[in-house]
């Protein structure tokens, strides 16, 4: 004896078709690409027109190296490296140099700091003393 009440019945599936994908050619895509860039905005007109998505259009002009904003990249600037120039001889009557430098801000605050304090470090101190 069968359990499952159902077994008896035949179900029906459908295939649909969606089509096939397209192929296209390099040619065609830079020539959509090149419509696209005619009119500001045009991404939109242009995708519709062909029948391709948005996203898509926007992939081949990523591709085909156009930039949908025009802000400028990044470049390098060119360095030129110099000589490094010979130290001044120190003056025979001036003492050793400790290198300590003092700081003082407003009536209340002093800070004392040695050559090698990290200037990062330094400006926030200053920034926060500033600030009181």
């Amino acid at each position: 004896m069968d359990s499952n009440k159902f077994s008896a019945q035949i179900e029906r599936f459908e295939v649909v078709e969606t089509g096939r994908r397209r192929r296209w050619t390099d040619d065609e895509k830079l020539k959509i690409v090149l419509e696209s860039l005619q009119t500001p905005r045009a991404v939109s007109s242009t995708a519709r027109r062909y029948g391709i998505s948005r996203s898509l259009l926007l992939t081949w002009r990523r591709s085909f190296g156009t930039r949908t904003n025009e802000r400028p990249q990044p470049a390098f600037v060119p360095a030129m490296v110099m000589p490094d120039q010979l130290p001044e001889p120190a003056l025979a009557s001036a003492g050793p140099a400790s290198g300590r430098m003092e700081i003082v801000v407003g009536k209340a605050c002093r800070v004392i700091v040695d050559a090698g304090v990290d200037m990062t470090a330094l400006s926030r101190v200053l920034d926060l003393l500033e600030r009181r």
